[in-house]
């Protein structure tokens, strides 16, 4: 990878891989690989999870495990887990890293199928996560197109894009109001009892976020209408 381009796309990838590195469960502490194109001939033979985004950008991004994390999902404590579900947020976590986009929930495949389906989509970038020499996991992204270089123009609307937009004004969309978030280990949902608080990531009396489809799009204080909670909008949220 020697071009200015080539070398933001590395560099975006290191991002997301890095960013992966936060979300992903395993104990053990892993350190970023190579950025490649080529797919690396030593790849964790335990399972796929892909899954596409669009918003600011449209791609699929995609983390394979090895076949112990596997094994130590179907065999928790709290039953069986989905790796979809358990790897859902290192795909988040990655694929937002390229701007504010909307994740679908990711699919498991094997590797073999699932790296294949994903690099047939565009230039795809690998990296591998390592345990010393080992790899222990790897994240794959393609984004369709890549970014633009910094400061290049979007092309103009060529028009129409507002009467098409007419067309969608009847369309119901689900609404979701988000009080806050937060992360658990499982000896932590396992400790979980009636009576237990879990401190989310927001402060006492910060806005809640209005979300449509998992998107971000205002703002609000939490009120009470007739029995029943709701928002009071105190800023929209700029699609950029």
């Amino acid at each position: 990878m020697t071009t200015l381009n080539q070398t933001a796309r590395a560099d975006l990838a290191r991002a997301a891989a890095q960013a992966t590195l936060t979300t992903l469960p395993i104990g053990a502490p892993l350190r970023l690989g190579q950025v490649t194109a080529e797919r690396p001939a030593s790849t964790p033979a335990g399972q796929a999870v892909c899954a596409r985004f669009s918003g600011a950008v449209t791609g699929e991004v995609a983390v394979v495990v090895g076949q112990d994390l596997v094994d130590a999902l179907r065999q928790s404590p709290l039953g069986e887990l989905d790796p979809a579900q358990a790897l859902q947020g290192a795909l988040e976590a990655a694929a937002k890293t390229l701007g504010p986009v909307v994740v679908d929930p990711g699919q498991t495949a094997d590797p073999e199928v699932g790296l294949g389906a994903l690099a047939a989509r565009g230039e795809a970038l690998y990296v591998p996560l390592l345990e010393g020499e080992e790899v222990r996991a790897l994240l794959a992204l393609v984004v369709t197109p890549w970014p633009a270089p910094a400061g290049a123009q979007a092309p103009a609307d060529p028009g129409g894009a507002a009467a098409r937009f007419d067309l969608l004004h009847e369309v119901e969309m689900e609404v979701t109001a988000e009080l806050g978030r937060t992360r658990m280990t499982v000896r932590e949902l396992l400790s979980l009892a009636p009576g237990a608080v879990v401190e989310l990531d927001r402060a006492a009396g910060s806005p809640a976020d209005l979300l449509v489809n998992g998107r971000l799009i205002a703002r609000g204080e939490v009120v009470v209408i007739d029995e029943n909670f709701g928002i009071r909008v105190t800023e929209i949220v700029s699609p950029q």
